[in-house]
This record gives structure tokens, C-alpha cells and sequence, in this order.
């Protein structure tokens, strides 16, 4: 009885965040894009007079030669830089807790992310316990950075999180099994550099995973009931860019043209979610990816035809999926609007087909179900401004779908 009152206070209260979703300011970082755009914002930084440049990576970038030539460039121009390559995948307090000690002892002035969005993630919330002294559970929520951060810059690796454009980050609990988001507009990178010569050896099933992930959250902003007079744009334009670009890239990693297209339609959808959240997908990927390690992109990847199967029958998401369709060129605009939204939720299940994600959650087991299903609610139905209330038998009916 008290979870469904529980559920209902998060609706009802829910309301009074879209004012604050307007009001926040969400600053914009200077983008560099293109080869060689890496190199480029390293000049930048050693213009702007910082000296003391730490680069949060990880290992196997570093053995992969890719951070190297940053931190030659860095260096050429006077800057004294040291690489911390200890982030890994999910980045828990312990990962960020050394991530933090490697800042205090270079005395950073500045921080470079060069990575996925683990590793710009992991940068953000280390930068914030730089300047503030705190665990990163004491980050954990809205707006509790409150001071300004070191220069924090962002170069991805990955074409999916959007994280050099966003107000948050995530962080996993190994204890609880739970990921949690610090979420600041102090945390968006200064500047980032949209560099496809340093993706162009992402492994197929990273660069699929990762490019449905940005398309989740360019779905999951656009059909959602908190409208701003960007999202439109940005999440359009991103579903357009990934459903003609991804399969190009799965097939040919070195397609500089599609690569940069995957990184502008991740960088274009994490500026559709800032302002417009995400939904269901994210709720419950969030928590089957702490209980199971299932890395974020393939977690979303798998989840996200199963929840437009189940929202498109609602006015507002069929609405935004129909107009989807038409924007894909899946349809015409004359078509009935809930054949066009079913065409959308089907061109996505052939999308995944086509790049190889898998259909089902290998690491879902039926008994964790209402677990899942119970953190996913709570999640969304506090955060998320969804266009379809689901109930609790619909969220445990949905994950018995993707039980393999």
C-alpha cells in the first residue's frame, strides 16, 4: 500500500521541477569538431593560461596511443601534464576516490576528460570533489556541487552518452548495486573537441551500443511532456543523423564521415535530454546495470524497443514517434498516426538488428524482477516527466519480455 502512495506523491510533486527545468541556466561548452579537433582544443587550453593539466583516461586508451599525442601537444606549449588512466567502466567511489588523490597530488588547475562517457563522467565528479572536499555520496542529487569547478575539458571517445554536454554524471555503489547521478550545471565541460579519428577503433558492438544509446536519449527527451524550445530541434536531428549513420559506421569503423555524424548526434541528444530528461529506458537500465554490470548503451540499446512498445499508444508519445517516422523518411505524413508511431517503434527494432544488439537481457534473472521493477518506478516517477504512467504488474510484465 504505501509504494503506490509513495508513487503518486513523486507525480504529483513531480510538476513543480518543470519551472526549475526552465529557469537553471545550463551553459554551453566551445566545440571543436572534426579531425584533429583534439589537438585543436589542447592549443585552446594552453591559450586560456592553464598550467597544470591533469588527464583522466583509461588504460586502454592510453596502450592504444590515443591520449599521447594530447599530452605531447599539452606539453609542447609549456603545460605541465600528468595522465591518470585509473577510470574504469561504471566508475565507482573507490575509482573517483583515486581519481581525486591523483588531482591533489599534480595540484591541478584543470582537468581533461579523454574517454567515454565513464571516464568523462568519472572526470566531472572528480572535479567536483576537487573543489568542494566531499565523498562523492555527498554529491549524489540536485545542484550540490555549489562551487565553481576547475576548467574541466572533454574529449569523447564514444558516440553515445552526450556526457561533454551535459549536467550530469554517474556514479555506481558496488555495495548497494545502485547508479546514482550527480547532477550540476557547474559540471558541462568548458570546451570539448567531437573527434572522429580518435573513434575510429571502437569495436562494432561498442560503437552500436553506444550510438543506441544516443538515440534513446534523443527518443526518450523528445516524446517526453516537458517541451523546451531547443529539444525539438536537437532530438530530431539526432534520431535523423544515428539511423543514417550508425549502420555505416558498425560496417566500416574508419568512416570518418559517419563517425563524426554518430559524435554530433550524441552531442545533439545530451543537449535534447539536459533540458527534457529521459524515461522508462534509463530507469530501468540504471538499475540492471548496477545490479548485473550491464554496461548503460547495451542496457538502453535492448530496452528501449520494449518501452515505445509500450508508450505508443499514449497521444503524446504517438504523436512524437509518428512525427519520428516521418523525419526518418520510414513514412509518409498522410499515414494514420498510430501506424506511422509503429513504424518508428519497428524501424528501431531493425536498427538494432541491423548493428547486433541482442533482443534479450542475458543478465536478467526472474526473481530480481520486482526488484527491478520497483527501483525503476520509484526512478522514473520521481524524475522523469514520461508521457505514460506504467504500474508496477506493466514494469514487471515488460522485464518478463526481455528475459532471454
Amino acid at each position: 500500500m504505501l509504494f503506490p502512495l509513495r508513487l503518486l506523491a513523486y507525480r504529483l510533486v513531480k510538476p513543480l521541477q518543470w519551472p526549475t527545468s526552465r529557469v537553471v541556466a545550463i551553459p554551453r561548452p566551445t566545440t571543436f569538431v572534426g579531425p584533429g579537433s583534439a589537438l585543436k582544443l589542447c592549443d585552446s587550453i594552453a591559450l586560456f593560461g592553464l598550467r597544470r593539466v591533469l588527464i583522466v583516461t583509461d588504460a586502454v586508451l592510453v596502450k592504444l596511443g590515443l591520449v599521447e599525442p594530447l599530452r605531447q601537444a599539452l606539453a609542447s606549449r609549456g603545460v605541465e601534464v600528468a595522465v591518470h588512466d585509473g577510470i574504469t567502466p561504471d566508475p565507482t567511489y573507490d575509482v573517483l576516490e583515486r581519481g581525486l588523490e591523483a588531482a591533489r597530488a599534480h595540484r591541478a588547475d584543470s582537468i581533461l576528460a579523454v574517454g567515454g562517457g565513464s571516464v568523462i563522467d568519472a572526470a566531472k565528479i572528480i572535479d567536483a570533489m576537487f573543489v568542494t572536499g566531499k565523498h562523492p555520496s555527498k554529491l549524489v542529487g540536485m545542484l550540490k556541487v555549489r562551487k565553481p569547478v576547475l576548467p574541466l575539458f572533454a574529449v569523447p571517445t564514444t558516440a553515445g552518452t552526450g556526457s561533454e554536454v551535459t549536467v550530469a554524471a554517474v556514479v555506481t555503489d558496488p555495495v548497494e548495486h545502485v547508479k546514482s547521478a550527480v547532477i550540476d550545471p557547474k559540471l558541462v565541460p568548458a570546451a570539448a573537441a567531437l573527434d572522429p579519428e580518435l573513434t575510429v577503433g571502437m569495436p562494432k558492438h561498442i560503437t552500436a551500443a553506444t550510438g543506441m544509446d544516443a538515440l534513446t536519449h534523443a527518443v526518450e527527451a523528445y516524446v517526453n511532456r516537458w517541451p523546451h524550445a531547443e529539444t525539438a530541434f536537437h532530438a530530431v536531428s539526432a534520431v535523423r543523423m544515428i539511423f543514417a549513420n550508425l549502420p555505416r559506421a558498425c560496417a566500416d569503423g574508419r568512416d570518418l564521415a559517419a563517425r563524426e555524424a554518430m559524435l554530433l548526434a550524441s552531442f545533439y541528444a545530451g543537449l535534447a535530454f539536459t533540458k527534457a530528461y529521459v524515461g522508462y529506458v534509463h530507469a530501468f537500465s540504471h538499475k540492471v546495470g548496477g545490479l548485473y554490470g550491464v554496461p548503460h548503451g547495451l542496457g538502453n540499446a535492448i530496452l528501449l524497443p520494449y518501452v515505445l512498445d509500450f508508450i505508443k499508444d499514449s497521444p503524446l508519445a504517438e504523436q512524437r514517434l509518428a512525427e519520428l517516422a516521418v523525419a526518418i523518411g520510414a513514412s509518409q505524413a498522410s499515414e494514420p498516426r498510430a501506424a506511422l508511431a509503429q513504424r518508428f517503434v519497428e524501424r528501431v527494432k531493425e536498427l538494432n538488428r541491423t548493428v547486433g544488439v541482442p533482443e534479450k537481457l542475458e543478465a536478467l534473472k526472474p526473481a530480481d524482477i520486482p526488484e527491478v521493477a520497483r527501483a525503476a518506478m520509484i526512478e522514473a516517477h520521481r524524475d522523469y516527466p514520461v508521457p505514460k504512467n506504467m504500474k508496477f504488474v506493466e514494469a514487471e510484465a515488460l522485464l518478463k519480455q526481455c528475459l532471454a
